[in-house]
């Protein structure tokens, strides 16, 4: 398993690394991901560990704190061979402060997170998304006043835009407080809008990616293609009309591009889509899921080998598709551009 560090801190975590979205099954939504219990996810644990696989990403909202529990059951014994990393910010009931970034709702997160994880602290704290109704001074005090007090070692974000993100990294920057390290965001062949803005600012103030759903939200698996849709029982087809858009031809063509390199190389098409994911800058650890013990292995086969130059242009070309305003007004003044080489 080859080690990156995450962003510009210390912390050194794995080319890939763990999403337990799949513990638990809590409600319709997440049973579409997975229904893992505890003796499941202690074995998938097991199998990470043995592939250096040793940074385990999960959050409060999945399946409602099950999958934070099943996690924490699932590690006993095994805390000091692993990172863990879990988010906040999403609905975790009716009441009023039971969501957002405020000091109340953060402290009591983090508090609870411990308790279902059964551990002393949480190497990575992300929030899960942008809370547009607290000053972002607030949350990032409360954040650094939950690194000093030893409950959390780093600081991250998800799902953020551009300017909050750098918003939030210039109030950081004023009154010294604990700075994000990593955001967690959708990258993937089928849906490239990271490159755009996010990328840029990753590169240029030391933000290491954590890439969620690298397979396209389970479409880059190979099992979909013309004439070919999806199966009963598989996120594509049950929840299919959630996560990001994508259209249908452009899906095949990429599929197509896939399927070449794939019996240039050896490898299956998600080992391959995942390999283009670690090629990319500013991506410190891709974030696989696994339903069984076989899809896990599969994943973990992504790592060890490289892309040629000519097949990473070629999944480039496949995947290209035309930018938002202002990317390609600047696209046309490649003299003023930073190359990703």
């Amino acid at each position: 398993m080859d080690y990156n560090r995450l962003g510009h801190s210390g912390l050194r975590v794995p080319a890939l690394s763990f999403g337990t979205a799949t513990f638990g099954g809590g409600n319709d939504f997440f049973k579409a991901w997975g229904s893992t219990d505890a003796g499941g996810a202690s074995r998938l644990i097991d199998v990470c560990l043995d592939h250096g696989v040793s940074l385990f990403d999960t959050a409060d909202v999945y399946s409602n704190g099950m999958a934070e529990q099943i996690l924490g059951e699932a590690i006993k014994g095994k805390r000091n061979r692993l990172l863990v990393s879990t988010k906040t910010t999403f609905p975790m009931g009716d009441g009023p402060n039971e969501f957002g970034s405020s000091r109340q709702h953060l402290i009591e997160a983090v508090d609870t997170a411990l308790r279902r994880l059964g551990v002393d602290h949480i190497d990575l704290l992300q929030l899960h998304g942008q809370d547009y109704n607290t000053p972002v001074e607030e949350t990032l005090s409360t954040l650094d006043q939950l690194v000093r007090s030893g409950k959390v070692r780093y600081v991250g974000c998800s799902n953020f835009s551009g300017w909050h993100l750098m918003k939030s990294l210039a109030v950081s920057d004023r009154y010294g407080y604990a700075r994000y390290v990593a955001h967690q965001a959708y990258y993937s062949l089928l849906n490239r809008d990271y490159e755009w803005e996010l990328l840029p600012l990753g590169r240029d103030q030391g933000i290491g990616a954590l890439i969620w759903s690298p397979l396209g939200w389970g479409k880059l698996t190979g099992k979909i293609r013309r004439g070919q849709p999806a199966q009963p029982g598989s996120r594509a087809h049950d929840i299919a009309g959630t996560g990001p858009h994508f259209e249908e031809e452009r899906l095949f063509t990429i599929i197509d591009a896939l399927d070449a390199v794939a019996a240039e190389t050896g490898k299956t098409i998600p080992q391959v889509a995942l390999n283009w994911l670690l090629r990319r800058p500013t991506v410190s650890t891709v974030i696989i899921g696994a339903r069984n013990e076989e899809q896990l292995v599969e994943n973990i086969g992504a790592v060890g080998w490289k892309l040629t130059l000519d097949q990473i242009a070629a999944l480039d070309a496949a995947s290209d598709v035309p930018p938002v305003y202002p990317v390609w007004h600047q696209r046309s003044f490649p003299m003023l551009n930073e190359k990703f080489g």
